[in-house]
């Protein structure tokens, strides 16, 4: 690695009138006409970089900042911030190979909705904390908390990048104040409510509904199942892949969430008799899947969401998220006494502590088995033996 001294960047020129004007280091600073002063410095590639200074304290300023650059190896050369944060961004985001294709699509969609129109025509070097606060607050005036969160991780990682990649010398996202994201209580949806829904949905989906609630699988996992990952006989499903859909791409079988996202389900005999009906009443889709629009098409999000909506509608309900469907098996595995661990491994979560975090209420506490432990014995004193 070459070394570069004080000395070796800094490279002055004598002015017409032959006048050098030096610090209390020895440090040259040329004089030119009108007082002003010439201070120059060859960086790390060996081009020269000069600029003018009415105040030779302030072209020392320069050359002191910039030779701390370059010692530190922080250097940036000057116009190469000059490239918009929205182009540099999408160089970005296209090149990140371990983004999933519903990562890619979220990062395109949070950088076009709420980011570029508020700094994606700026320049990386003209963008400075305070700015960054501003899309903030304005930001948190059209988004929710959770998502505002993620979308300032994609923003900080952006600057980051840039950083690295020497396009500016620090990041703008410093002691930045996000809003607080106020945690809800999951809350399972009442069994009657389930019913409800699956009554009320289209017939080509009430299968759909009733495989959500009684296997928790995820809403991609359940629109990318076939016919080949469901074991009857054994009683089990197998979950290897999801239903990958991207805007503008046709769907997709890909990889599930996570690694812990693999696992093999238990299919309870009301599901499995649910999903022959399916069967028989729509056949299998293409490639073997068990789920499709009313055209026989892989399904979209945004197709069966409408589908969803309708129903709420018809029974009369407002608020629910397909989501809470796995919520509400989660609820039945804690009410029937399943370990943490159980859970997590059904849910396909990474870890105990992400299953904790939703669930850890639902759980019994020990005060709730001291008592029911007394109770067990107390409230028929009879069957004590005596």
């Amino acid at each position: 690695m070459r070394t570069v001294t004080k000395r070796a960047i800094r490279v002055y020129e004598k002015d017409s009138a032959g006048d050098v004007v030096r610090d209390s280091e020895g440090r040259p600073i040329s004089r030119i006409s009108s007082y002003r002063f010439t201070a120059r410095y060859t960086d790390p590639n060996g081009k020269v970089c000069a600029k003018n200074f009415k105040l030779k304290r302030d072209a020392d300023r320069w050359l002191d900042e910039h030779t701390a650059d370059v010692l530190t190896n922080r250097y940036v050369e000057p116009s190469a911030g000059k490239v918009t944060f929205a182009h540099f961004a999408e160089q970005w985001r296209t090149s990140q190979p371990h983004h999933r294709p519903g990562t890619q699509e979220q990062v395109e969609r949070a950088l076009r909705l709420y980011v570029y129109p508020e700094i994606g025509g700026r320049t990386l070097a003209s963008i400075k904390p305070i700015d960054v606060r501003l899309l903030v607050a304005t930001m948190s005036k059209k988004i929710a908390p959770s998502t505002l969160r993620v979308t300032y991780r994609y923003v900080s990682t952006i600057f980051k990048a840039a950083v690295t990649d020497k396009k500016i010398s620090e990041s703008p996202c410093v002691k930045i104040k996000l809003p607080t994201v106020h945690k809800t209580t999951v809350k399972p949806l009442p069994t009657s409510t389930v019913h409800a829904i699956a009554e009320s949905v289209a017939p080509h989906y009430r299968a759909l509904i009733l495989a959500a609630a009684g296997t928790g699988l995820r809403q991609g996992e359940l629109f990318g199942l076939t016919w080949d990952r469901i074991d009857a006989k054994a009683g089990k499903i197998t979950v290897d892949r999801q239903m990958i859909v991207s805007r503008g791409v046709k769907p997709a079988f890909g990889p599930p969430k996570t690694e812990a996202s693999y696992r093999k389900v238990p299919l309870p005999r009301s599901v499995a008799d649910a999903l022959n009906a399916h069967l028989l009443e729509f056949g299998e889709g293409p490639d073997r899947l068990v789920f499709t629009n009313d055209l026989g098409d892989p399904l979209r999000r945004s197709q069966f969401g409408m589908a969803w909506r309708r129903a709420l509608a018809r029974a009369g309900l407002s608020g629910i998220v397909f989501h809470e469907l796995r919520h509400y098996y989660a609820s039945l595995l804690i009410r029937y006494g399943e370990s943490v661990n159980v859970v997590q491994a059904r849910l396909g979560h990474k870890s105990a502590d992400e299953t904790l975090s939703t669930y850890a209420h639902l759980w019994p506490d020990s005060d709730d088995r001291t008592r029911a432990a007394v109770d067990d014995v107390l409230a028929a004193p009879h069957l004590v033996d005596s």
